[in-house]
């Protein structure tokens, strides 16, 4: 069953909510602080003052509110200080009483992350469709450029959810990276990929393989190629991996095959030449064949 959430939607962001885990703590506001040391003293204070600190029966909740394992809290996410505007569009490709197709840029994370809330697609839709059930049903990079789909209708979410799950869709992308010598085209690069020693990243490893890339090369472009690259299996990072391990890594990847320092800014000149290019797959409503397409090009 769905926890409805006692807090409206505001600006676009949906309230978050958090189960209080076993703990012994003098009232909320030191939980809190604990929890969220990103978040100040001062600021839960304000939050808690507004009514922005509520039970899951929509009570609010004070610095002193005794701390109740098991209970549930909803609070809005929010970010201290300005945050980073992000100078590219989304473009609505198609709209159904079921679904929102969506042609991401570059840059734009698709959830709220990190030191992105307001400038996340979800968020950003949100406010320009008023739909306040907008949920992804796929995952896509934030360097990564293409077609998404979100869900907007809660009752047929699992049907389409399942549908990516159970892998019943085909993606294609697009790459921009050296040009593979000797290779015949088309041909399928299978690895077993495990998480990295490093935070947030994945790396290959001997085994058996756990992922799979069909490639192909649909143009060279002087010493690059424009690949084109169907993931049967949907690993975290997958293609951005699989053509490093190949030895030609997609332009403008800052993770692979080295990750750059970390606090590196973002350079909008130059976005990973990856997109997502399509989606096509059965529709599980109505049996109808679905395509859509990026309009963006690499």
């Amino acid at each position: 069953m769905k926890l409805q959430a006692p807090l409206p939607l505001r600006d676009g962001v949906a309230p978050s909510y958090l189960w209080l885990p076993q703990g012994q703590w003098n009232g909320m506001l030191d939980f809190l602080c604990a929890r969220f040391p990103a978040v100040s003293e001062d600021a839960w204070r304000q939050r808690m003052a507004r009514g922005e600190v509520v039970n899951k029966e929509g009570v609010a909740i004070a610095p002193d509110s005794p701390y109740r394992r098991g209970d549930c809290i909803f609070y809005y996410r929010d970010l201290e200080g300005s945050e980073e505007v992000i100078p590219f569009q989304e473009e609505i490709l198609h709209q159904d009483a079921h679904l929102l197709v969506v042609d991401k840029p570059h840059f734009v994370p698709v959830i709220p992350t990190g030191r992105f809330l307001h400038e996340s697609l979800l968020v950003r839709l949100k406010k320009k469709t008023g739909m306040a059930d907008l949920t992804p049903i796929h995952r896509l990079d934030r360097e990564t450029a293409g077609v998404i789909i979100f869900s907007h209708n809660p009752a047929s979410r699992g049907a389409y959810q399942s549908m990516f799950q159970q892998r019943a869709m085909d993606k294609t992308y697009e790459a921009l990276a050296g040009m593979l010598e000797g290779r015949d085209f088309p041909f399928t690069h299978r690895s077993r990929m495990v998480d990295s020693d490093k935070f947030f990243l994945m790396r290959e490893e001997p085994g058996t393989p756990n992922s799979e890339t069909h490639i192909d090369l649909i143009e060279r472009r002087g010493e690059l190629g424009l690949y084109r690259l169907n993931p049967v299996t949907g690993r975290k990072h997958q293609l951005r991996v699989h053509m490093a391990a190949l030895g030609v890594p997609i332009v403008n990847d800052m993770f692979y095959p080295q990750a750059a320092p970390a606090g590196v800014s973002d350079n909008y000149d130059a976005p990973l030449k990856l997109l997502a290019r399509s989606i096509a797959f059965t529709d599980p409503l109505s049996g109808d064949v679905r395509y859509f397409e990026s309009l963006r090009k690499l």
